[in-house]
């Protein structure tokens, strides 16, 4: 096990950032010795995370993104910068030898569904395929030594860790799959305006980039490397007047004569000892409040026998389990540390 890995944080101005920064406060092994931004360079961690001024890091300055100098003081990049900027960077600091966890959408798909999903032509399409996706309960065994780790997004890895069991078991069919999602406005990112702003989301619940937002071709991709089945997915994204929280919805065909009962202890089953998993039982239903700040997914899957339909519904902490916590999770792994190393499971409430 090792002991001390040096870390850098990309992106550290935004919201990721600074949720990463705030969790490897607590870590024994990661220590933030690189910090890395594009507008806030030249000021420190404290002046743009003003809530994180008590930690060591915020005196550290937020410096350019150079790789050859993250690369000379850095074992480790948690790569929190917007899609399409960390892919031209990944490949430098891998070929040095540092370690990349990449928290956008960045090597999450296969290369030629970037133009359409991402708008961009892939610029290190050759590490795609080298890149883990790194939803450690369901590929825990890919992560010990990887190099290249594609965190996945808030909606998928609750969408997936509901549905993914279902499938292998044949419970749920993976033919048209519905999903219906709802995000807090730190999802947006830090530095989102607009639609966006308080004014125009305070009591608002709106649908935004259906049918072609990009974490619908993500679920499609997991499922099927978690299950080896295709999976077509429709998915249909909110924003809700919150802070924090995802919860997704997942409709799917049920099997004839599955019950709930069935459905939940399938769920159960397949998360049994996995510590960021919490399987609900019968009657109690998903909250995004209860798990705000933890690394924790609550699952619930109900059987609508009358129409044939399977309810998976999942909720989380978009900040946490579905960006910084997670992506810890993964180093956790990576690095042969238990994978709760540095992790919360307790809520803050209210």
């Amino acid at each position: 096990m090792v002991d001390d890995v040096r870390t850098a944080v990309l992106g550290a101005s935004g919201f990721a950032g600074g949720e990463l920064i705030r969790l490897l406060a607590g870590h024994p092994v990661f220590r933030v010795s690189f910090l890395g931004g594009a507008s806030s360079v030249g000021g420190t961690l404290s002046a743009v995370q003003p809530h994180l001024r008590e930690l060591p890091a915020a005196r550290l300055p937020i410096r350019p993104i150079d790789p050859a100098a993250i690369a000379d003081e850095a074992d480790l990049v948690f790569s929190a910068l917007p899609h399409g900027e960390g892919a031209p960077i990944a490949p430098v600091l891998l070929e040095t030898g540092c370690t990349v966890v990449d928290l956008s959408g960045d090597f999450r798909l296969d290369a030629a569904d970037y133009p359409d999903w991402y708008g961009f032509d892939h610029p290190a399409s050759a590490w795609i395929d080298k890149a883990v996706y790194g939803l450690p309960e369901l590929f825990a065994d890919r992560l010990p030594g990887a190099r290249l780790v594609a965190n996945p997004g808030c909606f998928p890895t609750a969408a997936i860790l509901g549905c993914a069991p279902l499938i292998t078991a044949g419970l749920i069919g993976s033919d048209v799959i519905r999903v219906d999602g709802k995000t807090g406005l730190s999802g947006a990112g830090r530095f989102a305006a607009g639609t966006a702003s308080f004014a125009e989301t305070e009591d608002a619940i709106r649908p935004y980039r259906a049918p072609r937002h990009q974490h619908t071709p993500e679920m499609e991709r997991g499922l099927e490397l978690a299950t080896g089945t295709p999976a077509s997915v429709s998915f249909v994204p909110h924003l809700v007047p919150a802070v924090r929280g995802v919860l997704t919805t997942a409709t799917a065909t049920l099997r004839a004569g599955t019950t709930s009962s069935e459905l939940q202890a399938c769920l159960a089953a397949a998360y049994a000892g996995r510590p960021f998993v919490r399987v609900l039982p019968p009657g109690e239903m998903v909250d995004t409040k209860r798990i705000r700040g933890t690394n924790v997914v609550e699952l619930q899957a109900i059987a609508d026998e009358r129409t044939g339909t399977a309810i998976v519904i999942g909720a989380l902490d978009n900040l946490v389990k579905g960006a910084a916590g997670q992506a810890i999770q993964n180093a956790n792994l990576v690095f042969g540390l238990p994978e709760g190393t540095g992790l919360p499971t307790v809520g803050v409430y209210p």
